[in-house]
């Protein structure tokens, strides 16, 4: 373990919420508290509470945030491919746009809920926001 490290390990508090686990759980839109309890509904919306857990969302904040980083991903994924596509086969421009508009599309609605579950999870692990006074329930 190196120094800073090992600073790092000391200033954490004894029930500090492990940012990776929680990312994981937020990424397959269950609670980032308990991994159980579903995160959002209707597509966007997140939940109030844990259904399992009743650890609060209501407090979240994730914004535009999961909207810009889901161009992001889209946009950095979707470029080599149009570039190699184009200089490769070279298709026309109207298969080329056909093709390409309903890959992103479909790329979009697929990571925008995943990202969405992932920002609040991230919120949630580093006590942003409301976070910071939320009572954990027992599951009991």
């Amino acid at each position: 373990m190196t120094r800073s490290q090992a600073l790092a390990a000391q200033d954490r508090a004894p029930d500090d919420r492990p940012t990776k686990p929680a990312l994981w759980k937020g990424w397959r839109r269950r609670c980032p508290n308990c991994g159980e309890g579903p995160l959002l509904y209707r597509y966007l919306k997140v939940r109030d509470h844990c259904d399992q857990c009743g650890e609060a969302f209501y407090h979240h904040r994730a914004d535009d945030g999961p909207a810009y980083l889901t161009i992001l991903v889209v946009g950095h994924l979707m470029a080599p491919l149009m570039h190699y596509t184009a200089f490769e086969w070279r298709p026309s421009p109207w298969v080329m746009a056909s093709v390409f508009s309903i890959g992103c599309l479909a790329a979009s609605l697929y990571l925008l809920p995943r990202l969405k579950g992932a920002v609040v999870a991230y919120q949630w692990a580093r006590r942003m926001y409301g976070f910071e006074t939320a009572k954990i329930k027992s599951p009991d």
